[in-house]
């Protein structure tokens, strides 16, 4: 053994391609310098004027066991990651590739700093510091922002090792480094709206206005249907109604009946142009009072239903309030988007308030728009997609989450680098995300994992010659990670850079201090009243303004309840539908109520042929609560469907 104090640790004493075994003695039972050999420490060996790399993975005695006066023959299992060599131009560099392998034999070092700092350098000039190095804390981690937006990034750890604070740090970097950069979070624990006080625009439920006619055919079904697959003959009815609304919004609102079946419109379901909902259920309306297609008159009164029961939820007053009527497109895409910014160039978009059964919905709008910006702005923007708690909207099941969702995101892992549109993907459970998806995310801080799947999910997507690295993920610390990929020179163990209290990532609301802001009691009725939904869309902007009171004297008339149902107004007229087709007015006479009737009416003469008006007592004394039992009326509409034979009431 060399002198104590010197960098000398053992030798070589077996070599692969990609691992080594050395040999080293811990005289006299003492662990001064055993204390080195560590799990997760890099050492070095010398091979000429070269010195390899390498990572410790495990280590054990001889003998499986340790003697406390006597020497102690340690084994060392080392994994091979690259070479510090002398460059033509006589500068010590880095490469992760292995020119000369160690020789039976070879010294093991402990590494220099110098070499340590070289290992972890990117070699880049726009690279930035994150954190430090758990191996040595005087020296830097940083990583290349411009590799890690490029080809996006991800960020997985269990519950609480802070990935919240990780992404809070990154962002900030991203956007010191690309003055360019838009950043959309999708947040549904609503929390990231603290981390950001001065850089971000705060959008909830309450401020938020996302019109329904910026949906697709497949996003607004999952509004209708509530998040359950839709019935195919009510898709097919919104595919052809949804147009004709479009166009008759537009002025081109002409009857569809006159309409010749050889014109051709580029308006289809899809198209962004704003339509009202109330000429949608007047296009619903007019097929039903249509005498021909009896078979689909069911389909039309259930989706009728469907869309009178969305637009008068309050949870849905985001899309169906006055503001959606018009076209907002540029002020929402603008305030959304932050183009142009002015100064604030992230918004963390709070799903914690949208309902469950349209959040896959909202998601997938978000994400398709943010990557038709970056498509059609040439460069002039780059958008950054945060997706909190990714495994919700990009499941590994292919039978879950949402279709659109899905399609739009993994358009982005895809495809967005060649457009400026990049993807962050944050999750707690790498296990159930897709892993198409994460396999595009080229950047990976992976944090403390506790479920071995989810542990063997990394592994997979870490390079060979890296694999050990991930053999202590259960157990790294919180703020800790190990960083891979495209923005790292090599696989790094890490810590994060500690953040500012008035710059982390909270829930709204909630604390876990009790401060002297904190009150005391709470108010149940406001608790209630929010649970519920009180306060009710504004959806005045889908009803006609009503006619001007005449002159005369007010009179009530009654509206015809028989009335037929008229074709859609002509185009120069500014409402083409009527007041009482609206979701908000009297309820529409059903179709079957005047057969009901008449078959009343027949049953209650055919069994009172002889009942006359003098023959009925004009007051007829109340019944006894104790005594008497509630009399049945004489000729009542049950009493006379139980003498009516069943086949003479059945429509032939």
């Amino acid at each position: 053994m060399a002198a104590r104090g010197n960098r000398f640790l053992g030798r070589v004493i077996a070599c692969s391609g990609s691992r080594a075994t050395i040999a080293a003695t811990a005289e006299n039972g003492e662990t001064t310098m055993s204390e080195l050999w560590s799990v997760g420490r890099l050492i070095s060996i010398s091979v000429g004027s070269n010195r390899v790399v390498a990572l410790v993975n495990s280590m054990r005695t001889d003998d499986q066991a340790w003697a406390e006066n006597a020497d102690n023959i340690i084994h060392i299992e080392v994994e091979l990651l690259g070479e510090v060599y002398v460059s033509p131009e006589g500068e010590e560099r880095f490469s992760a590739g292995i020119s000369r392998f160690p020789y039976l034999g070879a010294i093991a070092h402990r590494i220099r700093s110098a070499d340590l700092a070289r290992v972890y350098d990117s070699g880049r000039m726009d690279s930035c510091v994150i954190g430090t190095l758990t191996q040595d804390e005087t020296i830097d981690a940083t990583i290349h922002v411009p590799s890690m937006l490029s080809k996006h990034f991800a960020i997985v750890g269990t519950t609480g090792v802070g990935k919240s604070t990780a992404v809070a740090l990154l962002l900030r970097k991203a956007l010191a480094a690309d003055p360019k950069l838009r950043v959309l979070i999708l947040d549904p624990h609503n929390e990231f709206a603290a981390a950001f006080p001065t850089e971000a625009v705060v959008i909830d439920t309450d401020t938020l206005d996302l019109p329904f006619w910026l949906m697709r055919l497949d996003e607004f079904a999952e509004v209708v249907f509530r998040g359950r697959p839709p019935v195919a003959e009510e898709l097919d009815i919104l595919r052809d109604v949804i147009p004709e609304a479009k166009r008759a919004f537009k002025g081109g609102g002409e009857n569809a009946l006159m309409r010749r079946p050889t014109e051709k419109s580029s308006i289809t379901a899809d198209t962004p142009v704003p339509y009202r909902i109330a000429d949608v259920l007047a296009l619903i309306d007019e097929r039903i009072g249509r005498l021909e297609g009896r078979t689909e008159k069911p389909s039309l009164r259930s989706l009728k239903v469907r869309i009178t029961a969305a637009i008068n939820d309050p949870r849905y007053g985001f899309m169906f309030s006055s503001n959606t009527i018009t076209d907002t497109i540029l002020d929402t895409i603008g305030r959304i988007f932050r183009v142009p910014g002015d100064g604030r160039p992230l918004t963390t978009f709070q799903l914690g308030g949208i309902p469950s059964e349209v959040v896959n919905s909202v998601a997938s709008v978000l994400c398709r728009m943010a990557f038709e910006i970056g498509l059609w702005s040439n460069g002039g923007v780059h958008m950054l997609v945060v997706c909190e708690e990714a495994h919700r909207y990009v499941p590994a099941d292919p039978s879950l989450g949402f279709v659109p969702t899905r399609q739009a995101i993994a358009r982005i892992a895809k495809e967005g680098r060649k457009y400026g549109v990049s993807l962050g993907i944050i999750t707690q459970r790498p296990g159930e995300l897709d892993p198409t998806i994460l396999s595009q995310c080229s950047t990976v801080f992976a944090m403390r994992l506790s479920n071995e799947h989810d542990q063997e999910i990394i592994r997979s997507a870490i390079p060979n010659s890296s694999i050990s690295t991930t053999s202590f993920i259960s157990s790294i610390g919180n703020g800790e990670a190990i960083a891979f990929g495209e923005a790292v020179a090599v696989p790094m163990r890490m810590r994060f850079n500690r953040v500012k209290e008035n710059e982390l990532p909270k829930a709204s609301g909630f604390s876990m201090k009790l401060s002297d802001d904190t009150p005391a009691t709470v108010d149940l009725r406001t608790i209630v009243a929010r649970m519920r939904s009180i306060s009710t869309p504004e959806i005045s902007a889908f009803q006609p303004e009503p006619p001007p009171a005449p002159s005369g004297p007010p009179t009530i008339a009654e509206p015809s309840r028989s009335a037929p149902t008229p074709p859609l107004m002509a185009p120069s007229r500014p409402e083409i539908f009527r007041h009482d087709l609206l979701p908000q007015g009297d309820p529409p006479s059903h179709p079957q109520q005047g057969r009901f009737n008449q078959i009343r009416s027949q049953l209650l003469n055919e069994d009172m042929p002889t009942r006359t008006v003098e023959d009925r007592p004009l007051h007829r004394p109340a019944p006894s609560v104790e005594t008497d039992p509630p009399p049945i009326r004489p000729g009542s509409l049950r009493e006379s469907l139980l003498k009516k034979p069943l086949g003479s009431i059945i429509r032939k």
